[in-house]
Formats: structure tokens, sequence, C-alpha cells
């Protein structure tokens, strides 16, 4: 009983110094210069033509509270926060609550956030799971409380909540979703709206309409239990037939969505931005997103894969001089689909990867007629394991062929047979240095793209072949200012020369193999199909997997690099093979429509022979089939070069 008392007055004396500190804080917070909320966490970005193409949390379409349905601020109110309108930025007995439930289960299964904590870390902190920021929310939640009156916030609040779709406003979802203003709203528009914050990526109608009604139950619910409304009322607003018009506005909406989304995931990476806005009063961010590449780019998506498809797709397009992505696609469809498979994702990429295993075979005394034979074979490596690599569609052409051809054709053999002659690290130390810094397995498949790599680090490493060796840096932003105009941060826009550019140039030539109908013999260049079409000059390597297809190609001014196929890693159909090609041809081209097809120059110290394209040896003016390619003086082919798996000793033919 004693240690019941004790236990007791220490109980209280905790409870009576918590209620000082609070009231503490809240008389210095009143005394201190009021914050800021109109303006906070405002963050605006522009294209390269610093046309402004996103505002979020300062909303376009402010409206007071008056202008919002009556529905949406009880509804929201039952839904988010009940005493609201009782407590003082933090409800304790919900905290207490929520705890303990929590605690009970192992797990979290309640929050206890108010309304006001919800603002706060909305307008002015990032999302960091850490108790710097839990300090950080409490702090600012009593400044907002302090400072403004509980409509004043719950109208902050619904102003600058996320929606969905890039939809940040109750009016602005309002008019996005129904075509009317928040004033408009009747119960059931009201109820799936509020509904959707809690998790816009899953309860938005337009994703779920499933999912989406039953948050929508859930909402109506918890207004029949705070007797707001009736049961009468909750089952006529559940039932009642719901008109969306998403689909009217999603042609402007879904243009730079997943760009939007990468920059903002790029900022949070740049150490010169503060992680909390509240000493700032907003973020312009100017980036390199060119607003008619990317609809272009979209639209090429559009028209090529057929819509009730579900095969997805990511790109991106990248100024090879600078580094800077002027557009980018993350999937088919935002609306269906936020996850941004050009930033988040990582996939096969199949004989993309062969550019870098030519440089470095380039590099260690290739030349662009070296030959392997092209026939069945199964290579023995070290540990006495045999490894049998096959062609597309197991086509080999049984005699020697030059690495021009090999890269036209897209040789499985003469990738591996080059792999295991050079050894591994030739492949991995090239690719290292033009930037690939995802896991790169030491094994015989490596040249075959069987490691996984983003499309973003991908376009990176091909453009450092654009470059003629110089490395760059892939970047959205070029600039962030805040609203007076002071520059926090702005992209250096370096280059670094990683590769010899004579051997880049080389190289480069052979890439255009892909779709010269020169190369046509036992086999045909992977993008033959294009040759008729292209109207410019581009360098063009594709990768195909089981359930992966590539196309990156590039020139002086530009490098686009498309990927297709399934998230669930389900196997293309034939047809779907020529969707990346097909995106990467439309879209590239309409970027250099109207440009001249400038390529690149013959370096001093490169001589160029003709040469039977298939076997790289030389041949007179007078030979039915030549081809014009390039070597470093002094490595000209002859009629007398041997085959370089005649000495090799790796290899067992079949």
């Amino acid at each position: 009983m004693k240690l019941f008392r004790k236990m007791k007055k220490l109980f209280i004396l905790i409870i009576v110094i918590g209620i000082l500190f609070y009231a503490g804080i809240f008389i210095y917070v009143k005394t201190s210069p009021k914050l800021e909320i109109n303006s906070a966490g405002n963050i605006s970005l522009y294209d390269n033509n610093k046309k402004l193409f996103f505002q979020g949390n300062e909303s376009k379409k402010w409206v007071s509270l008056d202008n919002i349905s009556d529905y949406v601020i009880k509804a929201t109110i039952c839904t988010e926060d009940k005493s609201f309108y009782k407590h003082h930025g933090f409800d304790f007995l919900r905290i207490l609550k929520a705890s303990y439930i929590n605690i009970t289960n192992g797990k979290t299964q309640q929050g206890a956030s108010t309304i006001t904590q919800q603002y706060a870390k909305n307008l002015f902190l990032n999302f960091d799971k850490t108790w710097k920021r839990k300090w950080d929310e409490m702090w600012y939640t009593v400044k907002i409380e302090s400072n403004y009156s509980k409509d004043e916030i719950l109208e902050g609040y619904l102003n600058t909540i996320n929606y969905g779709h890039g939809m940040y406003g109750i009016e602005n979802a309002s008019k996005f979703y129904f075509g009317k203003s928040a004033k408009e709203l009747d119960l059931a528009e009201a109820s799936i709206l509020v509904g959707v914050p809690k998790a816009p990526s899953n309860y938005s109608p337009l994703i779920d309409f499933e999912a989406s009604k039953k948050r929508q139950l859930v909402v109506l619910d918890l207004l029949v239990a705070n007797e707001v409304i009736t049961e009468e009322e909750r089952d006529k607003a559940y039932n009642e037939e719901l008109n969306f018009i998403g689909e009217k506005e999603r042609d402007d909406l879904s243009v730079a969505m997943y760009y939007q989304d990468a920059v903002l995931k790029e900022l949070e990476t740049i150490n010169e931005i503060p992680e909390s806005l509240s000493d700032i009063k907003g973020l312009k961010i100017y980036t390199n997103l060119d607003l008619e590449a990317q609809k272009n780019l979209e639209d090429a998506v559009k028209n090529t894969i057929p819509s009730e498809s579900k095969v997805e797709v990511s790109s991106v397009m990248m100024n090879p001089n600078t580094g800077g992505i002027i557009a980018l696609i993350g999937g088919r469809d935002y609306n269906k689909s936020s996850y941004n498979r050009a930033v988040d994702s990582m996939r096969q990429v199949g004989s993309t990867m062969k550019p870098y295993l030519y440089y470095a075979a380039l590099e260690n005394g290739f030349t662009s007629s070296s030959a392997f034979t092209s026939e069945a074979t199964t290579f023995t490596f070290n540990n006495q394991e045999n490894y049998t690599p096959k062609n597309y569609n197991e086509t080999y052409g049984d005699k020697p062929i030059s690495m021009a051809t090999a890269i036209a054709y897209s040789e499985n053999i003469y990738a591996v047979k080059t792999h295991l002659f050079l050894g591994s690290d030739a492949l991995i130390n090239v690719a290292r240095r033009v930037g690939i810094t995802s896991k790169l397995e030491d094994i015989p498949s490596l040249p075959l793209g069987t490691n996984e790599i983003g499309i973003k680090e991908m376009a990176a490493g091909y453009a450092a072949f654009a470059n003629l060796g110089y490395k760059v840096k892939p970047h959205l932003i070029e600039k962030v200012e805040d609203l007076d105009g002071h520059v926090l941060y702005k992209a250096s826009n370096s280059k670094e020369l990683v590769l010899n550019s004579s051997l880049v140039f080389i190289l480069n030539n052979m890439l255009t193999a892909t779709y010269d109908p020169l190369y046509i013999d036992y086999n045909y260049p992977t993008a033959i199909g294009l040759n008729a079409k292209l109207k410019h000059k581009y360098a063009l390597k594709s990768g195909t997997t089981n359930s992966d297809n590539w196309n990156i190609g590039f020139n002086k001014d530009i490098v686009s690099a498309v990927w297709v196929g399934y998230d669930n890693n389900q196997e293309l159909s034939t047809n779907e093979y020529k969707y990346a090609q097909n995106i990467w041809y439309n879209s590239v081209e309409s970027y250099e429509e109207g440009k001249s097809d400038e390529w690149y120059e013959v370096p001093n110290n490169v001589s160029a022979v003709l040469v039977d394209p298939i076997s790289g040896k030389p041949v007179g003016d007078d030979a039915t089939k030549k081809k014009l390619m390039y070597f470093i003086k002094g490595t000209e082919p002859t009629t007398t070069d041997q085959t370089f798996d005649e000495k090799a000793s790796n290899k067992e033919a079949t």
C-alpha cells in the first residue's frame, strides 16, 4: 500500500512536470515570431525553359472552409482526428490507446497523429522515421497550434493534403475526380475522397475501385458512429453510383508525373538542401525536363503498346554532354501505378551489356575485324563446370566472323569467347569506369546481361560512349533556389575522361551495324527493320532475356534507353519484343526531327579500311560486298590474320 502511494505521487509529479513543460513551450512559442505556413514547404518545379510544370503543397486552387463541402470537413475530422477542436495539437488519450494496442499486438496497428501533426509533417519535414523527425514534428505542431486558429489549421490541411495522382488540395482533387468544386461534393463523393489520403496509391478509385469502396465504408461508418449521419444516409451514399472524370484529364496529368517523382527523390540526395524546409519559404527547382521530348516519349509508348496489354515500360532520355535527363517514364500509366521503374527497378539488361565488353576487347588489342568462329560451343572453366550458351534461335554461321558482325547479330558465342579470352576483370573494369555501380557477378554469362541494372545507370554508361569516353553524372535537377532567389545548389555538369576516345569512336561505328543491311548473311542484324526508317545515324544495341527487352541508342546529341517487360517477370511474347525498339525509334526520331545528321569526326590516329563486313578481311574496291571500317593506325587487318579461338584453349566445339 505504501509503495502504491509512492507510485501515485510519482505519477502525479510526472504529469505536473509534463503539463508545466508543455505550457512553457506554448508560452515560448507564443512570444516567438509567427511561423509562416502559407508558403512553407512549397516546391515548384520548372522545365529546361524555366516553365512551371508542378507545384506542391502550396495549392494553386486554395479554397476557404466556407467553400468546402460540410461532408468533407466532418468526414475528415471523424476519420483523421475526431478530437481536433478539443486538443492543442496532441491527442494524449489517443496516443496512450494506440501505444497500448501496438504493444499488446507486437506491431504497429494504430497511429495517433492529429491533423495538426500531419499538417506540420507535410509542410516542413521529410518522412524519415527518426527520433529527430518526431521531435521536429512535435515542435512545429506546437508552433502551428500557438499561432493559428483551428479553422485556419483545418483549412490549410485540406488545401495541401495529397489526394493522389499529383492532386494536392481538396479543390484540385474535387475538380480532377468529379469535375466540380469542393463546395458541391455530396456525401458519397466526399467520403470517397476523404478515404484517399491514407494511402493514395492504394485507395484512389481510379487505381483500385474495390479498395476505395472499402475505405469509403470505413469513413461512412465513422460518420455514423459520431452521429453525423444516419445509417440510412450511409447506405444511400455507399450505394450511390459515382461518375469519375479523372480519365478526361489524364493526358495533361500523365506528362512528367514520373519525372516529377524522380526529381523529388533526387532532391533528397542533395546535401545542400536542408532536411527540414522550415527555415526557408520554399524551393524553386530547375530541372532538365524537355516537355516536348517527354510528350513525344509518352506518345510513343501509347501508340506502341496496346491499351489492353499488361506489359510495363520505363525509359530515360539523356543529354550525353551534361548527364541531364530530359525525359523519363517509369510506367505506362501513372494513374494505375505510380511505381517508378526508371529509378526504382533493377532488371536483367541482356545484350546491352556487350558494348562494355567490346570496348574492353578493343583496349586489349582486338579490332573491328578480330574474329572468333560462330559455332555451337560448350565452355569449360576453372572448376570444370560446363557452360553452353546459345545464339538466338540457335543460329550459327559455322565460320569466323568479325567483332562488328557479332555486334550486328548480338552473337552470344562470340561474346562469351571474348569474355573468357580477356578475363572477367576486363568487362567489370570498363563498366565501373563508365559509372555502373550495380553488383556484377564474375560469371561466364556476365556479358549476356544476366545481372540486374537500373535503366538510368545504363543510360549514363552509354553516355560515356556518346561522349567519346567522357563519363557524366546522370541528373534531373540543374539548380535549386529558395523563393528569394538564393542558389542552394547547382549541378556541376563536369566530365571525366575514363575511356580512350579513338577506341570509343571505333566502337560507336560498329554499333551502327545493328541496322546495316551489309551485314545480312546467315543471320539478320537485330534492328534491320529500322534501316529504312531512321533519318539520322545512331549507335544502337538491343538486349533480350525471357522477360526483358531493351533498346539503347545514341548519337552526339542524345542517349535514349527503353525497357519493356512485366513486373512479375512473365515471359514476353514474340510481338512484345518489338515494343522497346519501336518506342525508342519513334521517340528519338521525334527528338532529332529538323536537326542536322552530325556524326563523330575520325580521330587522327584512326584509319579507314574497306573490309568484307562478315569476315572482317580487307577487300578491294571491286568487291561485291564491302564496308568501310575503322582501326587504330598500325592495327589494320590483313588477309592472313588468325581467328582468335584457333589459339584459345578454354572451349570444346560440340
